[in-house]
């Protein structure tokens, strides 16, 4: 019966982290095909949204883009090495937790598939007000964001209940 829930458990965990690589997948393939044909225009547009393509070198939002292939292929081994980490802590975890965590590996998979098929993200996703915009970011930077605030959140929780039971 524990095997059972266990392997019915794993081909759920799986599906989760499947279905957000292939939400991630999709929106870029549609959003580079698009603009292959418009030349980099704006596919949308409006007050606080533009949907434009760029093609992040960089880390998370296009911080420290690199020119060098030697940084380029460290900073793929480290994410691979990161990916391989938030693995095996999926499979050690429990409840929301596990849900975090696997929203973050199912992002990084997606950008880190980009990185190493096309050795840059692309990212289209710009919300701005007025003339500030915010990074450029995609589907899989939105769910490794919200996972890592459910982390932020599971671990003040459970810090708030240890403070609570040593009172």
């Amino acid at each position: 019966m524990i095997i059972k829930n266990l392997t019915k458990n794993f081909y759920i965990n799986l599906f989760i982290i499947f279905s957000i690589f292939i939400i991630d997948r999709i929106t870029k393939i549609y959003v580079v095909s698009v603009n292959s044909k418009n030349s980099y225009e704006d596919l949308y547009s409006s007050k606080f949204l533009n949907i434009h393509l760029i093609w992040n070198e960089g880390i998370a939002f296009g911080l420290f883009s690199f020119n060098s292939n030697n940084l380029y292929n460290l900073l793929t081994l480290i994410i691979s090495i990161i990916v391989i980490i938030i693995l095996k802590m999926i499979i050690s975890s429990y409840g929301i937790k596990k849900y975090g965590l696997m929203m973050i590996f199912g992002g990084a998979l997606g950008n880190l598939f980009d990185r190493i098929f096309y050795k840059a993200v692309p990212d289209f996703i710009d919300f701005h007000i007025g003339e500030f915009h915010w990074f450029v970011f995609n589907v899989a930077d939105i769910f490794i964001t919200i996972g890592v605030i459910i982390m932020i959140i599971f671990e003040s929780i459970l810090n708030g209940q240890k403070k609570n039971e040593h009172i």
